[in-house]
């Protein structure tokens, strides 16, 4: 029998020549997962034992790794500022980019010594941006709409998860064609690839729904429709998330529909991707 380090050797060795990015980091995962344990876990069983009846779970995923299937949707969850959420097919795999724009905005609302009372996600996806800022802002009513009926489903299912039914709604609506009121905060991570360049992206990527990458040519045609029809709805913040090249582009659609404070952040690695604006 292969003891546990010996499976994650071996098996990095096979994510490797797979060319999938964090190899060992990946099978730690998929073990831990089939164990039932913390993946630290594992650190102090690197001498047990596997035996066949654990190994044959972990066959079929490590097989499913290799071909590219992401990782999120094999274990079934995703971790999401320092909450799980489920992950599956349906939605977007919430990314680190998504997660910094998340304490971003809670930085944002520090810095402004403002607590909003409406909050509005657009395009919620899997509803981790929804769900996140409903747990960081207990007084705030807190709405979410998609365009898509299983994206819906998943966040719904991710509020339940996290007991949030009382304080988040969701709404089926195409960008704000069925939102109605105005908010405080109107927070979106919106479809921003080059319909040109789908097709090029990683396997893992285009695992996710075309609905949710697809924005159109330059990737900024959901963009020129949503920046001016944001502004029948908002009377305060603006915080979305855009492609690396994107940034001059929005700076200008946002002045030229006459909002204003408008500031672009970076990520984490040094790309443009985060624009704060103001309306109203």
């Amino acid at each position: 029998m292969k003891t546990v380090i010996e499976v994650i050797q071996a098996t990095t060795a096979y994510f490797q020549k797979n060319g999938v990015e964090s190899p060992r980091l990946n099978i730690e995962h998929l073990l831990a997962h089939v164990l039932g344990k913390k993946r630290m876990e594992l650190y102090l069983e690197f001498d047990r034992p596997l035996n066949d009846q654990e190994l044959a779970p972990l066959r079929d995923l490590v097989k499913r790794r290799a071909q590219r299937e992401p990782l999120q949707h094999l274990l079934g969850t995703v971790e999401f500022a320092g909450k799980t959420f489920v992950s599956d097919k349906r939605a977007l795999i919430p990314r680190p980019e998504t997660e910094q724009l998340c304490e971003l905005i809670l930085a944002d609302l520090r810095e402004r010594n403002t607590s909003p009372k409406r909050v509005l996600d657009v395009g919620t996806g899997s509803g981790v941006i929804a769900a996140t800022l409903a747990l960081a802002l207990p007084d705030a009513a807190v709405g979410a709409v998609d365009v898509s009926a299983d994206a819906l489903a998943l966040a719904q299912e991710n509020i339940s998860r996290h007991l949030l039914q009382d304080r988040l709604h969701l709404r089926a609506s195409d960008l704000f064609s069925d939102v109605e009121g105005t908010y405080d905060l109107v927070v979106a991570n919106l479809p921003y690839i080059d319909t040109a360049e789908v097709a090029a992206l990683a396997p893992e990527v285009r695992c996710d729904p075309v609905l949710a990458l697809d924005g159109g040519v330059a990737g900024l045609e959901i963009f020129r429709r949503f920046v001016p029809e944001a502004r029948q709805h908002l009377r305060g913040r603006l915080a979305l998330e855009f492609g690396h090249d994107q940034a001059e582009a929005l700076r200008a659609l946002l002045a030229e529909h006459n909002y204003h404070d408008i500031r672009v952040l970076s990520d984490y690695q040094g790309r443009q991707r985060f624009v704060f604006a103001t309306y109203g």
